[in-house]
């Protein structure tokens, strides 16, 4: 399957400051793509830079196998966005600004409403936006985003604002519409959100794609652990650390898992030495933690 966005050797500078630095990295149709890193590694940059919004010194960017830059748009019929906050004209209403962006097919009408339904919107819609509250103009900027029907979707903090209630319906929203065939690349600060929502991370720092992989590879290579309870937790240190078993740095007895035939191997190692083993738990890092792992080891190679 051909992907929807390909990213390539991606150069862009501002002066004399390289903000991305050879980006390279891959959407595929259907997926909803986390874009993350800490503040300032070029997260809504590479976002402005799909959009078209501003040139770059070098690389490409493909949406549907067309060519997008800032003289190039044609791709960009099909895509959605919201990028830092929604461009909200303070003197129209909800209504008027969908209106105003909605594609001049006979199925607009029901397109507004059917967004409108979806982001339970109608009780504010037909005010104007200047009375909006932070989360009610986030709203608005998802419904523009994603009025038209477009096959691929990018959001920028799309939580920004919004209350639990509100949150919960837009994870929904943008799982249903996934199911559906629409993608998604989605960046947030709120990783306990995005950990529900994608299939696949991208993970920037410094302007550099660090990673790029599956959330199930990621938990896997990453954050699963086996947390032993035994009838002698501190000899079983020993036995273990002299088998040459890695422990965690924790007071219980942390062991990163590595196979399925892990266990079975450890309660024979106990066994072996009259120690038994009363009670196994499994622990898995969440994104946060994954995340900052990742982020300490490409501080280490550098």
């Amino acid at each position: 399957m051909d992907d929807i966005l390909t990213v390539k050797k991606l150069n862009k500078s501002f002066g004399k400051n390289k903000v991305l630095k050879d980006v390279s990295f891959n959407v595929q149709p259907g997926k909803i793509v986390g874009l993350v890193g800490p503040n300032g590694a070029g997260k809504t940059t590479i976002m402005k830079a799909i959009l078209g919004l501003f040139d770059f010194q070098s690389g490409s960017i493909l949406i549907d196998g067309k060519d997008v830059s800032i003289t190039k748009h044609q791709a960009l019929s099909e895509v959605g966005a919201l990028i830092e906050y929604p461009g909200i004209y303070p003197f129209l209403t909800g209504m008027q600004h969908l209106e105003l962006f909605a594609d001049n097919a006979a199925e607009s009408k029901k397109d507004i409403q059917n967004i409108i339904d979806e982001l339970q919107i109608g009780s504010y819609i037909n005010r104007k936006a200047k009375a909006y509250s932070l989360g009610m103009k986030q709203k608005l900027g998802i419904a523009l985003a994603l009025l038209n029907n477009p096959k691929f979707v990018i959001l920028d903090e799309p939580m920004n604002g919004l209350d639990p209630k509100a949150t919960k319906e837009l994870r929904n929203l943008i799982l249903s519409l996934a199911k559906k065939g629409t993608t998604f690349l989605i960046s947030s600060h709120i990783l306990s959100e995005l950990e529900k929502l994608v299939d696949e991370i991208v993970v920037i720092d410094k302007g550099k794609i660090i990673k790029q992989t599956s959330m199930e590879a990621l938990s896997d290579s990453n954050g699963n652990y086996l947390i032993l309870k035994t009838s002698d937790d501190t000899q079983a240190r020993e036995i273990l650390t002299a088998e040459g078993i890695e422990l965690e740095k924790s007071d219980k007895l942390k062991i990163k898992k590595t196979s399925d035939e892990q266990l079975t191997g450890l309660i024979q190692l106990m066994s072996n030495h009259n120690i038994n083993i009363v009670d196994v738990q499994h622990e898995q890092n969440d994104l946060e933690t994954s995340l900052l792992d990742l982020l300490d080891n490409d501080q280490v190679k550098e």
